[in-house]
């Protein structure tokens, strides 16, 4: 695999994963997925004296609206879009961190959104997340070794003390860890040092789906190159599939299979990643590709949105971009815009593209 150098650019010579054929059986499916997060805490609390009556108040924030996405085995999803948009709470909901208000997910075949944490535990094993922030992932308390030991006494109890030992060395070497580190804590190490030991403790189990929220984010630009090859190599070693959250879209561009972009809680457009870049049909998706810093004369012209992003407390009707999008008619003002599948393979959310405008 060609090696991303200690650059300014982390990924500017990084090897293209997508460019690996994708089987096209799908191991994770999302349907209709919606989250709600209360506002307005217990039912105490929601009752108002309002004209003389008492009534009750209650207030969300929609932080997913109906997000369906399919995740083939072998192929990095990634998702993006600005903070607030849901990317993250998607995550979550599919590690099983937190409840969807509706909606369903299915893992290989089997749905798995409305399970307890007991019948969760065999999918434990096959689905393993990687935080965004390295210095609270890791618990203070346990050494490196005891970190990694815990999900293969969990997950493997039937172990031995010494496979568990050589097992937890084989993990720590194949992301470039010193086996000495196993009596230190997570404090000791930098944030680089930190994100590999949860990348070996996602690994240690020997699981076939990832979820990296924002993995190299908290990290310096010049650290970001060597984890994002350690996430590369893993997926070709191991035959991962990545579900990978990410605003860094030079990153996105190099790592991604296909990318998912979203907007106030709603998936505006899926594509294979290459597509995407070269021809971006949402008018946020050009927003967004427009905003690529590149040294090139012909470049296009870069997008500026008007106003503001509406609160996800109020969503507007019709199409959540509406009041930015310069394209906007009376149709996507009161009607939601579906997600159609389109003849190159890409899915987009847009009544203008849907008509021939954009």
């Amino acid at each position: 695999m060609t090696r991303v150098a200690n650059a300014p650019d982390p990924v500017a010579t990084a090897s293209l994963p997508n460019e690996r054929t994708t089987r096209s059986e799908a191991l994770l499916e999302i349907r209709d997925l919606t989250k709600r997060f209360s506002l307005s805490g217990d039912f105490l609390e929601q009752l108002r004296f309002k004209g003389g009556r008492l009534i009750r108040h209650q207030e969300h924030v929609h932080a997913i609206n109906g997000v369906s996405l399919d995740i083939q085995r072998g192929e990095a999803l990634c998702v993006v879009g600005e903070s607030g948009c849901g990317k993250s709470t998607v995550a979550r909901i599919v590690m099983g961190l937190l409840t969807p208000t509706s909606g369903e997910i299915h893992y290989d075949g089997q749905r798995i959104d409305h399970l307890s944490a007991r019948q969760l535990l065999p999918y434990r094993k096959r689905m393993q997340m990687i935080f965004q922030n390295p210095y609270a992932s890791l618990n203070p308390r346990m050494t490196i070794q005891q970190t990694l030991e815990e999900p293969l006494r969990l997950h493997q109890p039937d172990w031995t003390r010494d496979e568990v030992r050589d097992k937890v060395i084989e993990v720590m070497a194949s992301v470039g860890i010193d086996p000495d580190w196993g009596k230190r804590f997570g404090h000791e190490f930098s944030g680089g040092q930190r994100q590999r030991i949860a990348i070996a403790r996602a690994l240690a189990v020997d699981p076939e789906f990832i979820v990296a929220d924002e993995p190299i984010s908290a990290l310096d630009v010049s650290i970001q190159a060597q984890v994002l090859n350690l996430l590369m190599d893993a997926q070709q070693q191991h035959d991962l599939t990545y579900l990978f959250i990410s605003h860094d879209l030079a990153v996105v561009e190099h790592f991604g299979t296909r990318v998912a972009v979203m907007y106030l809680g709603t998936v505006c457009e899926v594509a294979p990643t290459a597509t995407l870049f070269a021809t971006p049909r949402h008018p946020y998706t050009q927003a967004l590709m427009s905003a690529i810093p590149r040294l090139e004369d012909d470049r296009p012209q870069h997008i500026r949105l008007s106003g503001e992003v509406p609160t996800p407390v109020n969503l507007p009707s019709g199409c959540v971009f509406h009041a930015r999008c310069p394209h906007a008619s009376e149709r996507c003002r009161r009607e939601i815009p579906a997600l159609i599948a389109r003849e190159d393979g890409t899915r987009v959310a847009c009544h203008g593209v849907e008509e021939g405008r954009i």
